[in-house]
């Protein structure tokens, strides 16, 4: 194929640009958790500076581009063909992997893969390389073709930026709680403004002073002073922000936390470009000057030519660099998967309970067990009246016990202040050191000790956060692994296919794109559509039976549904369908189960006249929760009995569940109905039907246990059938019990305003 080469930059240029877009998805989390967590300004303002923050940091990433050229494989053992081939494996799995973790909704770490990707790539060409004809090299020169003192400190740095980000984290937050608690706004105006000069000294010399070197229109004289006078700019700046704090507290009332929480993100948004934007066009900027320098030098074969240019230092140009920060910015407005992968970020550092995303496991257990342990040893080193004091600063105000629970932050302005705090300047130092630190590490763990020091994890949660953590940093290993075996495989295929083989996989990766864009896309529009169970808020029965009655109506209309999708299944012998049923009546199980875990926080909230709209409240869960359990035994019911090849079953018994099937259709669609239309009345006319729908079924029970005793010949259609009849029974049962508690409590509610009127 002619002109190949030319071929693989514009393709390394479009694939810069989706790894841009797919890395930034994954990124966001970084420096957006603290700020959306913490609800401390719109998420509009935290979108406008950090997407200021990420266009000033791609500016200051020029240092960090020698990476993808000689950091992890020494160039001057590679031909020039050989480096191209290295790069498009690299880009290609790179933009791959992403883009599944984004779709699973997990935030990993862009670092790990573009590192292990390069190391994969160059240890797959330098073994085709020595395991040549002409080759007299054996695989103990492997060691040769890698830079084994930059990889490693590269690979060890990310393992221990894991440890370093969560101690300080954790040691941060400790002592910043302790000095100003939870109830830290009734606190003196000075700790406040201390706090902010140390918190904005910290961010602003690590991001001005340190991260200022490597930016590219910088002028040299300007650097050599900062260098020259670091203490002195160290301690002016103490100074003047935390004059400058007090300033803003006693005489214009800001509230000095917040702009603290401005202030670092823009700061971790900056640390975060200059740090990652080599994980997304470092490759392909240095194919391009690859490319330059062949064609400067006139060598016709490429095969002939060694890039020991490679090995040279040269400034990425600041047109491409500005190019890359504003698709970064672009990303970051317009991504959906940017925002699920912030979600599971900011639920595992959470300060109050939620429905925790991840099931305990063996490590986590014992780590909690360990945990518990040592804090208990180091307690009863403490004297009572020091354990007095520290429980005193870390008892939670009841600042937020007026918000709405959904309108809660996730954690309070002193926590977020700290997260960004310390991974901006953590992040900060890498970069200055050339050092491409993964920021998705060092910001979730610096999230995670901060959380653990605040106390977030207790007895209810500890478990399953740890759970999470454990999960997330798996997945990054995974990452790194399946990282190094995709890219050698993708070099080896590149390295003998060529420019076929470039086709094919780049068409390969452009479907694989589309189809989990349009996935994300379609999962995204159901979850808009199909609304999820909503949690009761009200503190009165009226109230609750309000905002009940839209989930009534949810767990109806779904309910229909995976009742008729169960026989029509069976009717049909389609094990696809059923295997999509059971998935369905598993989500509504787990909806419901979610409420129930609410029960706790709802009768918290609760007015102290309205205890009986906890008793309506928990029976209604109780009745949807009978429905559910129902309806799972018939779904999974018939899917065992298709999956197992079961003989079908007998045409009258599938017409009688049609019949069945048709009159709960009607009874379904009449109460959701009722109650979308809150016309709770209607209620009692349903109600009049009841004897008429269990003498349905009842008759369909006896048909078949005559046609049981005459005529039929399967063991296992007689049971499935009894099963199905029996539980549609308890499901008919279910249904009925709910809208009697409706009925009846709609009754009570609306009684006492009726007998008002009347005396008026």
């Amino acid at each position: 194929m002619e002109n190949i080469y030319i071929y693989m930059l514009v393709a390394l240029a479009f694939l810069a640009i989706a790894d841009l877009i797919v890395g930034v998805s994954n990124d966001a989390v970084n420096f957006l958790n603290s700020a959306i967590g913490s609800k401390a300004v719109s998420f509009k303002t935290i979108m406008i500076v950090a997407s200021l923050g990420v266009a000033v940091g791609a500016l200051t990433s020029s240092g960090m581009m020698e990476v993808a050229r000689k950091g992890i494989f020494n160039p001057g053992e590679f031909m020039f063909d050989e480096i191209m081939v290295i790069f498009m494996a690299v880009m290609i799995t790179d933009i791959l992997l992403l883009d599944f973790f984004n779709t699973l909704g997990l935030p990993t770490s862009t670092t790990v893969s573009i590192v292990f990707e390069l190391l994969g790539a160059s240890v797959c060409i330098a073994i085709i390389k020595i395991m040549s004809k002409d080759s007299q090299q054996t695989i103990l020169d492997l060691g040769d073709y890698i830079n084994n003192e930059k990889a490693v400190e590269i690979i060890l740095g990310i393992l221990l930026s894991v440890l370093v980000a969560f101690t300080i984290g954790a040691i941060i937050q400790f002592v910043s709680r302790l000095l100003l608690s939870f109830d830290f706004s009734s606190k003196p105006k000075f700790y406040g403004a201390i706090f902010s000069g140390f918190a904005i000294t910290s961010i602003l010399y690590f991001i001005l002073i340190k991260g200022i070197k490597n930016a590219s229109f910088m002028s040299s004289d300007i650097k050599a002073l900062i260098a020259e006078n670091n203490l002195a700019l160290i301690a002016i700046s103490f100074l003047v922000f935390t004059l400058v704090s007090m300033a803003l507290i006693q005489f214009f009332k800001l509230n000095i936390y917040k702009i603290i929480i401005v202030i670092g993100t823009f700061a971790l948004a900056v640390a975060f470009a200059g740090n990652d934007l080599v994980n997304f066009i470092g490759v392909p900027i240095a194919a391009l000057d690859a490319h330059n320098d062949i064609v400067a030098s006139g060598v016709l074969d490429p095969s002939k030519y060694r890039m020991t240019s490679l090995t040279e230092a040269v400034p990425a140009q600041p047109i491409l660099l500005l190019l890359a920060g504003l698709i970064m910015v672009l990303t970051l407005w317009f991504s959906s998967k940017a925002k699920a992968v912030v979600k599971t970020s900011v639920d595992l550092s959470r300060q109050d309970e939620v429905n925790e995303r991840f099931e305990p496991n063996f490590l986590s257990r014992n780590i909690v067990r360990l945990s518990i342990n040592a804090s208990n040893q180091f307690n009863s080193l403490l004297s009572e009246s020091a354990k007095k004091y520290i429980d005193k600063q870390f008892t939670q105000s009841n600042y937020y016990a007026a918000v709405k629970a959904k309108d809660r932050p996730a954690f309070d302005l002193v926590r977020a202040s700290v997260n960004l705090m310390v991974a901006s300047v953590l992040i900060s130092i890498a970069t200055s050191m050339k050092l491409p630190l993964s920021t998705t590490y060092v910001t979730f763990m610096v999230a995670m000790g901060t959380s653990l020091a605040d106390r977030a994890w207790g007895a209810e949660s500890a478990v399953y956060r740890v759970a999470g953590v454990l999960n997330v940093i798996g997945g990054w290993f995974f990452t790194a692994l399946s990282a190094f075996v995709a890219a050698a495989v993708m070099a080896f295929i590149l390295y003998y296919g060529r420019g076929y083989a470039l086709t094919a996989l780049l068409i390969l990766a452009a479907i694989l794109l589309v189809k989990n864009y349009l996935t994300h896309r379609k999962q995204s529009r159901e979850l808009k559509v199909e609304d999820t169970l909503r949690k009761a808020e009200s503190s009165s029965t009226q109230g609750v039976i309000v905002e009940s009655a839209s989930n009534i109506a949810n767990v109806v209309r779904r309910g229909n549904k995976i009742y008729t999708s169960a026989v029509n299944g069976l009717a049909t012998h389609n094990l696809k369908d059923l295997k999509k049923n059971k998935k369905q009546i598993e989500k509504l199980s787990y909806e419901i189960d979610d409420l129930k875990d609410n029960i706790y926080y709802f009768i918290k909230n609760l007015e102290d006249p309205s205890v009986n709209a906890s008793n309506f409240y928990i029976s209604v869960l109780g009745y949807l929760q009978d429905m559910a359990q129902s309806l799972t035994y018939i779904s999974n019911a018939s899917f065992k009995h298709v999956n197992n090849n079961h003989k079908k079953l007998k045409f009258s018994q599938i017409k009688e569940l049609k019949d069945i099937d048709a009159h709960l259709e009607r009874l379904f669609e009449h109460t959701k109905k009722a109650f979308e239309t809150e016309t709770f009345e209607e209620i009692g006319v349903i109600l009049s039907e009841r004897n008429k729908f269990f003498d349905l079924v009842t008759d369909k029970i006896q048909k078949q246990v005559e046609r049981t005793r005459s005529e039929e010949s399967s063991p296992k259609n007689t049971t499935l059938y009894f099963s199905l009849l029996l539980e549609t029974k308890d499901l008919l049962k279910a249904t009925w019990s709910l809208l009697d508690e409706y009925h009846n409590a709609h009754d009570a509610s609306v009684q006492p305003a009726t007998i008002n009127d009347q005396e008026d």
